[in-house]
């Protein structure tokens, strides 16, 4: 039976998620805007996957605003931030996802001042660097992921939120990777935006959420209605949202279980691993996602090792989903200072709530055999 090992890419959806979505399909269809029973019943279950949304992440269902998915929650928090307001500096970590990454370049052309924020060998935040980025001038907005979604590493954001704020600047935290995988708290950091997406936690694709605090000065980048605050126009796509909310309910209820079952298998999978001659482990030496492993292997490029997987009925990644085909190293290991030839190897594992011990020790098994080939 095939083994699905890259969870990071996107996740199945859990059949409970699916049995609370099903009515929404072909019964209460109203329009959550209309003023009728049928745009009132609609409403409310919007209303409610709003707040289980919320539970999940520490925020109040008040601060949850409905998007696409996390591509246009990134876009949607740089680009809204910036918009009409005189050009300034905008940083984003070196290892953020792409969806991050190009939404704050594409502000280059609009004048604004666009900077990476370094990372140390083990994918970090080079703390001095940062500082001294942070201090050199007017700020506008700071971008940075709760976790990598090629590597797995964690940043410790906590520090670095009231320098950010002290230079002038809010701070949007990128935590699709860790909701459902971390406990997060978006009250107790303190940042100003958070982006989540429901189908890296076994929920739909095509929704996800942008939390922000009252005070965010945000400007709406899609236009055509009144929803989301008058930020977000357009009608709510009610069965996804509804298994969304389901899927962060279940998420928040199974977090410590869901955590320890990815966390033995990872271990077992890394030591496994470091066995392997001509193996590189990727952060290994840092915190990192209870679920991911990312190496790469001596004498093999990335691609062709995971379609030699994938034949023997292992789906892997080469690094972020959103990036493949590019042929092009990972932008996440050269951040962090690794050799091209070694990044464009690279395979990344992601583990999931169902994955089983047979499957990892049949993919170490896989991947031994490739070397002895």
């Amino acid at each position: 039976m095939p083994s699905y090992l890259d969870h990071n890419a996107t996740t199945p959806v859990d059949p409970r998620v699916v049995e609370a979505m099903l009515p929404y399909l072909a019964g209460p269809y109203g329009n959550p805007s209309s003023l009728h029973r049928y745009g009132r019943l609609a409403r409310d279950a919007v209303e409610r996957a709003r707040a289980q949304v919320a539970a999940l992440i520490g925020a109040q269902p008040g601060e949850i605003l409905w998007t696409s998915g996390g591509t246009e929650a990134n876009n949607l928090a740089l680009k809204g931030l910036c918009q009409g307001e005189p050009q300034g500096r905008v940083l984003y970590g070196a290892t953020e996802h792409p969806a991050v990454m190009e939404a704050a370049e594409s502000l280059r052309a609009q004048g604004w001042v666009v900077e990476p924020v370094a990372v140390d060998a083990g994918g970090l935040i080079e703390a001095p660097a940062f500082r001294a980025q942070l201090r050199a001038g007017p700020l506008r907005v700071v971008s940075l992921m709760w976790a990598n979604n090629e590597t797995g590493v964690v940043q410790d954001l906590a520090p670095w939120v009231e320098p950010v704020h002290a230079g002038g600047g809010w701070l949007h935290v990128d935590a699709t990777q860790a909701a459902g995988k971390l406990p997060l708290d978006f009250a107790a950091l303190g940042a100003d935006l958070m982006t989540v997406s429901s189908h890296k936690l076994y929920g739909p694709k095509g929704i996800g959420a942008l939390a922000l605090r009252a005070e965010v000065d945000l400007q709406a980048q899609l236009h055509g209605g009144a929803q989301e605050k008058g930020l977000r126009g357009g009608t709510e796509n009610l069965p996804a949202i509804v298994g969304f909310g389901v899927a962060a309910e279940l998420a928040a209820a199974e977090l410590a279980q869901r955590a320890a079952h990815c966390l033995a298998l990872r271990e077992r999978l890394d030591a496994g691993l470091r066995a392997l001659p001509g193996l590189r482990l990727f952060a290994g030496g840092v915190e990192r996602l209870p679920n991911t492993s990312q190496f790469g292997l001596d004498g093999w490029e990335g691609e062709a090792l995971l379609m030699h997987l994938d034949r023997l009925g292992y789906a892997v990644s080469s690094g972020s989903a959103c990036a493949s085909g590019s042929g092009e190293p990972s932008h996440v290991l050269l951040a962090m200072g690794v050799d091209p030839l070694i990044a464009k190897g690279a395979v990344r594992v992601s583990l999931g709530k169902d994955s089983r011990e047979a499957e990892v020790d049949g993919f170490l098994a896989a991947l031994r055999g490739l070397l002895r080939s």
